[in-house]
């Protein structure tokens, strides 16, 4: 497995021309996102990156977590590298001052992330999963809830863990059965939880466990599930870990990827109930939940991101080493390196242009959570929070799927040597593979987008953000390089397909849900497709005005150019596959199912 350098460069030009950073450094709260700071924070990130965690990942892969005598014992070096991710600050990046954080913007955090989730993802799961806990209980805990655990949470000192899963309920969480039954200020709560990533570690000396369950005179359905903290040790007044509380690692799941990362069955009251504090009001733990879960969901989205990277730096690096055959139209009869077939820089590019598409989406998101949340106009704010709301089942989807694609084709890039888990390829895709599945399948996000998000206003949101995109359309057809007349030509093609999907899905829910619903994948995807390729457009045009002003490097900008060019002329043409499959949910309605 090669190492891995984070792609400084490319981070900071989406940050600054496509998420406008600088922009968002000027709203309140923002002003430490200066210039030098940002660099700085970038670069040392990135050293932190590549130095300690990249070098683990593939001997975490092997090694694997492991369940001793009732504790999870993590990989060689993940203690340590964990201890450094702490005493560096880095877990508090994004969060308030007044709970120990350092109130820098979620799109700076963003591209923090990527580069935790792109040299070790088994690692990074765990401060994903406190990072949530972290917002959770900012937005729904008590004061003293707050008091007791954000301190710990922020620094990274204690980590949180989300448990919704149960054996016979899956993605159905109104068929949760853990109880929680009140006694005196506190609950018990009984019951098992499967799937709990990180849910015990050595890591830290204090796990947070966010847990859903039900009181008995709870309604039936989602409406009846409440939310519950249940810390592994419970915390003294004076903020240190005091009595082991009654919950226990039962097994660990045995994974396709991400094994370095233990994935518990978790016992909850085997002997009499672990104490739980309800958080908020009951019977609105599903509301309270959804805060953790969005932003899980933006960062599993990111997660997509980040394997696309780690896979494109390892199949570039192999096309540069290996020396197979001499190229069609090449000169002399020498073998050259793979990198000089034509083929191959089509699967390089595409994987290039997959990945810098997904991660401006990503960071576009991150961008609008910073406006939503720190703007001074109130309906920026709102304006901004309903993008966010768009964005993020497409984020998620979109960029996994994405990232899924990305590392296959990074594999056929290594040809047979690709299939062999020593070069490291496999792992990759191993690893990026549970992306589209956890928090929520990519055919939920699918319905989130079309039933929640698209039709709660009538598709107005949606509209108003093709709209937007569409204004790119006059600075693209004034642009003189020979690049930009495949870029605004694809590009309207497909904002045509979108906009006609969105119209026909909005015009027939009403009458015949189950048959939009149908096609509710195919729309995220063209969605996305499109999204991206507005976005690497915008890109393209930012480049071309640094190479007119001779800012920056200009073989950088101009490889901005190609890739955005690639992905108009390779990428953007799928929407038109798509739409069909949007209306075509009657071929699925229709088929019977005893043929199935």
């Amino acid at each position: 497995m090669t190492g891995y350098d984070a792609p400084i460069d490319e981070m900071r030009f989406v940050l600054d021309e496509v998420t406008m950073l600088p922009e968002i450094a000027r709203l309140p709260g923002g002003e430490q996102a200066t210039p030098d700071l940002v660099g700085a924070v970038l670069e040392e990130a990135g050293k932190l990156a590549r130095d300690v965690l990249a070098p683990l990942n593939a001997s975490g892969d092997r090694e694997r977590s492991r369940l001793e005598n009732g504790v999870v014992r993590t990989p060689t070096g993940f203690r340590e590298a964990y201890r450094r991710y702490v005493e560096g600050g880095w877990n508090a990046l994004p969060f308030a001052p007044e709970h120990g954080g350092q109130g820098l913007p979620i799109a700076l955090s963003t591209a923090v992330l990527e580069m935790w989730n792109a040299a070790n993802l088994s690692f990074a799961l765990c401060p994903i999963l406190t990072v949530g806990a972290v917002e959770l209980l900012a937005a729904h805990g008590s004061p003293r809830q707050q008091r007791l655990y954000l301190e710990k949470l922020v620094s990274g000192e204690w980590t949180g863990t989300m448990n919704l899963t149960e054996p016979q309920a899956g993605s159905d969480l109104g068929a949760l059965t853990t109880r929680a039954v009140r006694e005196g200020d506190h609950y018990r709560i009984t019951g098992q939880k499967i799937f709990i990533t990180y849910g015990d570690h050595d890591l830290a000396e204090n796990i947070v466990h966010m847990v859903l369950a039900r009181t008995p005179e709870a309604p039936p359905g989602t409406k009846g599930i409440s939310l519950f903290i249940v810390p592994k040790f419970l915390p003294r007044e004076d903020g240190g870990p005091g009595e082991r509380n009654d919950l226990r690692p039962v097994s660990l799941e045995h994974k396709l990827g991400i094994h370095a990362s233990p994935t518990c069955v978790m016992a909850y009251g085997d002997n009499g109930g672990a104490i739980g504090d309800l958080v908020g009001e009951e019977n609105r733990g599903i509301e309270y939940m959804f805060t953790m879960m969005n932003n899980a969901r933006l960062n599993v989205g990111l997660q997509g991101v980040a394997i696309a990277e780690r896979a494109y730096q390892q199949a570039s690096s192999f096309a540069r080493q290996r020396v197979q055959g001499r190229p069609i139209g090449a000169a002399g009869t020498a073998a050259l390196p793979i990198l000089h077939h034509p083929d191959i820089r089509r699967m390089l590019l595409m994987m290039k242009a997959l990945t810098e598409a997904t991660r401006a989406l990503a960071y576009f998101a991150a961008g609008a959570i910073d406006r939503a949340r720190h703007h001074p106009d109130a309906a920026t704010r709102e304006e901004q929070q309903r993008l966010v709301d768009l964005l993020i089942p497409i984020v998620k989807a979109w960029s996994t799927d994405r990232g899924v694609e990305t590392a296959s084709i990074g594999i056929q890039i290594h040809g047979g040597m690709g299939f062999i888990e020593e070069t490291g390829a496999a792992q990759h895709l191993r690893d990026a593979r549970i992306t589209p599945i956890y928090e929520g399948t990519n055919g939920i996000q699918a319905n989130d987008l079309l039933g929640r998000k698209v039709m709660r206003d009538g598709g107005e949101t949606a509209r108003r953000f093709i709209e937007t995109m569409r204004a790119l359309d006059g600075a693209l057809a004034a642009e003189a390089l020979d690049a930009f007349p495949a870029m605004r030509a694809r590009l309207g093609a497909a904002l045509d397909a979108l906009s006609e999907a969105t119209a026909w899905i909005v015009a027939r829910w009403p009458a015949d849900p189950a048959l939009t619903i149908a096609g509710a994948v195919p729309y995220l995807e063209l969605f996305g497709t499109a999204a991206g390729g507005w976005l690497m457009a915008k890109a393209a045009l930012a480049a071309a005005a640094r190479l007119r002003q001779r800012k920056g490097d200009p073989d950088f900008n101009r490889a901005k150019i190609a890739t955005a060019r690639f992905y108009a002329e390779h990428i953007l043409p799928r929407t038109a596959g798509l739409l069909p499959a949007v209306f075509g949910g009657g071929a699925v309605l229709d088929f019977p199912l005893e043929r199935l």
